[in-house]
Order: structure tokens, then sequence, then C-alpha cells
């Protein structure tokens, strides 16, 4: 590897599951080689377009977006978004000139590793979940190397590109040094009382929301503390009904930043059944009770929840049956010290470490001399 700069490009996100373990990959790039020129590319109006800056990153913005499954007139312009984030990936890679191209999935992965491709660009992708989404299965053989997380992904890329690395966690949460009593006192509660956290993912769950607001009452009548975040859409609504019950045990937040606090806090997680949310819950060992989203694509979802139910992991709650059972079922779960202490041993043992570090040695041995 010659001592000249090196340059990487990160295109992907639109959500939480794409953009975090892109985060965790270009710190660990920064802690390998120091002077490394990463750029991040992202899709104008999501998560990427604060979080990334936020993180010290520089990023620029490609206005793309899906395409829709039903009849659309979005349809019409996703063909002119598409071939003007075409032009703008070349502007990109032309005045940027990497040595390597990383997709994570989600809409911006898809120009920018098609122009890397026409550039003959090494490049390398990053699959969080069981089932790879459409751009990364469009993309799988145009790239050089494809990180995984699951067994059983040959259904869908060439067996000699892959890479079994599990899924980059975002390093304040790998090396987490604070105590309970610190993370009690930044959110304003008890560290003596059990906590549950509620995460809708980055977007928001409607589900997992509505079944919260529809047992607040039963949820303070139980002692608990609940760390709850919504998602900015459904913000208002939650904290209108919190503040109905009038109790400071109950803490709502549309996006929790400091995560590594929000997970010491906490005894058991409640959460949609994303790659990456599970990945952070085997590697820190936390109880859960998963809501997996019926919205995905071939309901991969179920298909991470049933992997760690199966192990005697975690519990597991139809996303159709959680108004019902979601909140009972979690409050039995962290009344019982013995049963929390199984799921813990369980799900760490399902637990790929440092991949961060293996996906970003991956990176590098792409570069050229």
């Amino acid at each position: 590897m010659s001592n000249k700069q090196k340059h990487i490009i990160i295109s992907g996100g639109g959500t939480g599951g794409h953009l975090f373990p892109a985060l965790a990959i270009a710190q660990a790039l920064k802690s390998l080689v120091p002077d490394i020129n990463i750029l991040f590319v992202g899709a104008k109006g999501k998560i990427e377009e604060k979080k990334v800056p936020a993180a010290g990153f520089k990023i620029e913005l490609l206005n793309i977006t899906g395409f829709q499954r039903k009849l659309s007139f979005q349809n019409i312009l996703f063909f002119f978004r598409l071939a003007a984030s075409l032009l703008k990936s070349r502007w990109i890679i032309s005045k940027f000139k990497p040595d390597v191209v990383v997709g994570v999935g989600g809409y911006a992965s898809g120009p920018l590793l098609r122009v890397a491709s026409w550039y003959k660009i090494p490049s390398l992708i990053q699959e969080q979940n069981s089932f790879p989404g459409i751009t990364n299965r469009l993309l799988a053989g145009k790239v050089d190397k494809i990180c995984v997380a699951y067994d059983g992904t040959e259904r869908f890329f060439a067996p000699e590109k892959i890479i079994k690395t599990g899924n980059p966690v975002r390093e304040n949460i790998l090396n987490n040094t604070v105590t309970r009593e610190e993370a009690a006192t930044y959110f304003g509660l008890d560290s003596a009382k059990k906590t549950i956290l509620c995460l809708g993912g980055s977007g928001g769950a409607r589900t997992i929301n509505e079944s919260i607001i529809k047992n607040l009452k039963t949820i303070v009548e139980s002692g608990v503390q609940l760390i709850w975040q919504t998602g900015n859409v459904y913000l208002e609504k939650s904290k209108i009904e919190a503040d109905k019950i009038l109790c400071k045990r109950i803490k709502v937040f549309d996006f929790i930043t400091p995560m590594d606090l929000a997970y010491k806090l906490a005894d058991v997680v409640i959460t949609r059944a994303g790659a990456a949310t599970i990945s952070e819950l085997c590697l820190i060992g936390k109880p859960a009770v998963l809501v997996p989203s019926p919205n995905v694509a071939e309901d991969h979802q179920t298909k991470n929840a049933d992997a760690l139910v199966s192990k005697h992991a975690a519990l597991s709650v139809k996303d159709i049956d959680a108004i019902e059972h979601l909140i009972p079922v979690s409050l039995n779960l962290i009344s019982d010290n013995a049963q929390c202490e199984i799921f813990a041993e369980n799900i760490k043992k399902l637990a790929l470490p440092n991949s961060s570090k293996i996906i970003a040695s991956e990176i590098l041995k792409l570069i050229k001399s």
C-alpha cells in the first residue's frame, strides 16, 4: 500500500439500521489509518443528512428515493431522480477520486456503486440482514467483496465474494464505560429501579408506540421506569399522552443520541427486530422483547427474531398482537430476574465481535498499491 492519503466513500443510509453500521465502519477505518479521508454519500432528507456531520464526517447528498411497488406518480419522478443521482455520483467520484467505494444499503448506495463499477474502482457492500435488500442484490455482481452477518447468503451472492463479519456496532455502545448511576442521572431516573428501554427505530414504529400509549397506566402502576424513543412522527402524540399520566418515571424522546447511556440503564429492551439493533443487543447482552416489522422484504425481521427465540435468547411478540400482549409480556420478563439472566447469557453467545475492524481491514485490502 502506498503512502499517499487514502480516500474512501461510504454510501447509503436512509434508516438507522443502515447508517449506524456505516458510521461504525468509518470510525474503525479512522482507528486503523488516522489520516484516511472519508466521504459519506447519502439521500437528501434522510437521517444521514444530520447524523453524519454530527459524527464529524463530510457528506454529499443525492436527491434519490425508492421505487414504489404500487402505481404512483412518484415512480415517474424516480427515473428523473435516478438519472440526476447517477450524474452527481459521477461528479463526486471524479472530484473525490476514491480508492474504494463502500455500500451499506439504502437508496444512495445504488447510483454511487453503479458509477464506481463504470470507473472500475474497487468496491465492497455490507449486508446487515439475512435477506438482502434489493439495492444490494442488484449491486452484488458489480462489487469485489460482500460482508455479511448471517449464514445462507450464498442464495443471493457469489460465494467467493462473501466474508462473514457480523454487523458493525457504534463505538460508544461497544466500548461503554459509563456506570448505571451516571446513566440514571443523565435521564433523570433512579438507578435502583427496573427500567424498560423502548426503541421504535430511527423513524418510529406505529404499533410499538400505540402499544405503549394504550398501556401507559399499566406501566406506571408496575413501578418500572420507561425510556421511550418514539421517532419524530410520533413524538407529539406520545408526549401528550405521557403528560396526562403525570409520572416522572416516563421519559419521552424522538431520538436518543447517547445510546450507550440508554442501554446501560435498561433492564429490558422493547424493539423491532432489525439486524443492526439485534447485533447491538447480542454484544451488550440485554434481554429483549422483539416486535418484528411486517413491512419489510421477505419478512426478514421475523426470521431475525426467530433465530434468537430458538436459542432462548429473547422473546418475540407479533405486530398484530402487540397492543394487547407487548406490555404484559415485557413487564412479566422484567420482574423475572432469573429469566432475564438466562436471556442475557444466551444472547451474548450469538455476538460476532470486532465486525467494524474486520470490515475496515477488508476495505483497506482492496486499495491498490
